[in-house]
């Protein structure tokens, strides 16, 4: 079999014409000989009348404490929804499909409502339906448990699905169609010199996605690289090139060490962080906050920890249950709302020197202020007021000619 895994995100589902160009994206490949699986989310973004968003709200909007279990059975309607009316899109066309729920695809998850992870894919039943000259169409973003629960797979699900079942299937590629030409040197909305990047490796593309870029979910990449599938990037409305995603050395390898558009491949950004200061606390005491937190799932970032000063930042939404636990302890400490984090990603990023200068240099020249710095060794991430991040992203990209 010629097996391709194609995944349409909410976007290139919203509406019956968007559908039709999904279907003539399915049909060219079809004639060109593969063997497809189709995996969709549900229809739009928040406030479409069949998006997630809008299904958690119908419950919300009669128990605001609604049941996970119950909640994970109406977010799996989303993409039911979907696949039903582009199967039938495609059966009008003369083009045989089905559509598969993720259960019925042999998505086994462990049972974590909301956030499962996939314990195995049984693709027994796609390889039947492809075996039948069908387009199989399967549900993104949820599986089954063993003992027959349906759970979902977090934030970025289907595209986690179509890696998940790409490796089931043993897939050579899995393209991502989505509402942009590929992964970006920035978000074009804040930089309007942004380009697209051809080719990038699994560390880069982890990285931006990590830090805030939402073409791909993290977990997606780390499956693809785990099992050696090919990432591609497309555009629903645009379907040339894309953006590849492998085990590349480089964008481009031949000036690899010469050309400095390869020092950094781009800058990610994430709004509404909050950095949390606490001043003089003893450790014991800063050891049971960190458990204290844990135990609410409040995850921390951008960790810098003194003597005399522990300092690092959280999402907003967890400012009110982080501030609720402070008031068990005895501790001064500081809150500073509406910040942002601006990340430069490069494979070659660590140990070169002055690149920490040119950042700070770059800021500086545009008035922007430096709360807090973190590194890796692919990343350099420097919090800043969010009122600030557009002059830092335009600053930074043209600091290291990513537009050339």
């Amino acid at each position: 079999m010629n097996i391709l895994v194609q995944k349409f995100g909410g976007t290139s589902v919203e509406s019956y014409e968007k559908m039709n160009k999904v279907c003539e994206i399915i049909e060219k490949y079809k004639d060109n000989g593969h063997d497809l699986v189709i995996v969709v989310s549900a229809m739009g973004r928040k406030g479409a009348p069949y998006a997630t968003d809008t299904l958690i709200q119908l419950c919300k909007q009669v128990n605001e404490h609604v049941s996970k279990r119950e909640l994970d059975l109406i977010m799996s309607c989303g993409e039911i929804i979907s696949g039903t009316l582009l199967v039938n899109i495609l059966k009008s066309k003369k083009i045989n499909s089905i559509l598969l729920t993720g259960a019925q695809a042999g998505i086994i998850t462990n049972g974590k409502y909301g956030d499962s992870s996939v314990l195995n894919v049984n693709p027994h039943r796609i390889k039947e339906e492809l075996e039948k000259d069908n387009v199989v169409v399967v549900t993104g973003f949820q599986g089954i448990t063993e003992n027959g629960e349906i759970t979902t797979l977090g934030r970025g699900g289907s595209d986690t699905s179509a890696v998940i079942v790409g490796a089931g299937l043993s897939a050579e590629i899995v393209e991502i169609y989505t509402d942009v030409d590929g992964i970006m040197t920035a978000d074009p909305r804040i930089e309007p010199d942004a380009k697209v990047i051809n080719s990038i490796n699994y560390d880069e593309v982890f990285q931006m996605a990590e830090k805030g870029a939402k073409v791909i979910h993290p977990r997606a990449v780390e499956i693809a690289k785990n099992n050696n599938i090919i990432l591609k990037i497309k555009n629903t409305l645009n379907p040339g090139n894309g953006t590849s995603i492998g085990p590349y050395l480089s964008r481009e390898i031949d000036t690899y060490m010469n050309n400095e558009r390869d020092l950094i491949t781009g800058v990610a950004n994430e709004n509404n962080i909050v950095q949390v200061k606490i001043i003089d606390c003893k450790e014991t005491i800063f050891t049971d906050i960190l458990s204290d937190m844990q135990q609410n799932d409040i995850s921390i970032d951008m960790i810098n920890f003194f003597v005399k000063e522990k300092a690092f930042t959280i999402d907003e939404e967890k400012l009110n249950c982080l501030e609720k636990l402070f008031d068990k302890y005895d501790i001064t400490y500081e809150i500073v709302k509406n910040c942002s984090k601006v990340t430069l990603i490069g494979n070659r990023i660590n140990g070169i020197p002055g690149v920490m200068v040119r950042i700070v240099r770059a800021l500086s020249n545009h008035s922007i202020e430096i709360l807090q710095t973190s590194d890796s060794r692919m990343t350099i991430s420097c919090l800043i007021n969010q009122e600030d991040l557009r002059k830092a992203v335009n600053a930074l990209h043209k600091e290291f000619n990513l537009s050339n």
